[in-house]
């Protein structure tokens, strides 16, 4: 990198501290006032700085727009699928990634499981949302008011002797869910099938999608599967740090 682009780039945390005016730009830099003034001038006519009234520069909304429309045209699913696909490769389970929009859960991405049992489940359709582990994920990240809300005007089919037989119990549940960080689906819509989940976040620590491993009680039984938590919990963060931008993009052994 240049050294003029290393300084510019090195206002820009700078000013994400607070208001600075040119000397105390300089002084960080290290570098002469007129240098300063002439990087903060371009960096002013780009929009990505503003100076005020009192003359000391903040960060300017050309900045935050940017961001903004840079996290709006993140793909989690093209994040997150090599992710999927090696999880799968390595414990031979179906694997699910999950959204929520418009008060509905939808898996947006499968691996299929290597063995001939298969889950009936489909990209784009939506998930049982009173049971599945996905679906509790990403409620229970809901604001408290919009919990209840949507806890209120669920319906609670009994899909299994497991399943969530009402508002109460459901809420009781996500408050689980939102403290410990994971779910579970232990036989709540299908008896012989078991998941467990994890949470995707993007830079401001939401849950931005969840994703899951399942499987039949015929493969493996749910104590087993809730060996594999940690493999699954370390997938869930890589996909996180590589949406957010906290980690560099590269292989993951998971």
């Amino acid at each position: 990198m240049s050294q003029t682009v290393d300084r510019a780039l090195s206002i820009l945390p700078l000013l994400a501290e607070g208001p600075a005016d040119l000397g105390q730009v300089a002084d960080r830099l290290g570098v002469h006032k007129s240098t300063a003034l002439r990087l903060l001038r371009t960096l002013h006519e780009h929009g990505l700085v503003y100076r005020q009234s009192d003359q000391r520069y903040r960060l300017g909304a050309r900045l935050f727009a940017l961001a903004q429309e840079a996290m709006e045209n993140l793909d989690v699913r093209e994040i997150a699928h090599a992710h999927l696909v090696r999880l799968n490769e390595k414990i031979g389970h179906t694997v699910h990634l999950a959204v929520y929009e418009e008060n509905e859960v939808l898996y947006i991405d499968k691996v299929e499981s290597r063995y001939p049992v298969r889950m009936y489940s489909r990209i784009g359709k939506p998930v049982a949302i009173t049971v599945a582990g996905v679906a509790k994920l990403l409620l229970a990240d809901l604001p408290e008011h919009e919990r209840r809300a949507l806890a209120e005007k669920l319906d609670y089919p009994m899909y299994t002797a497991r399943s969530t037989p009402h508002a109460t119990a459901f809420l009781q549940e996500l408050a689980k869910v939102r403290e410990q960080g994971w779910a579970t689906d232990l036989g709540g819509h299908e008896e012989s099938i078991n998941c467990v989940a994890a949470p995707i976040r993007g830079a401001d620590g939401r849950v931005v999608a969840a994703m899951s491993v399942s499987a039949p009680n015929v493969v493996v039984t749910a104590d087993e599967l809730l060996t594999l938590l940690p493999l699954v919990r370390r997938t869930a963060d890589a996909i996180s740090g590589e949406y957010s931008g906290r980690t560099p993009v590269k292989e993951s052994s998971v």
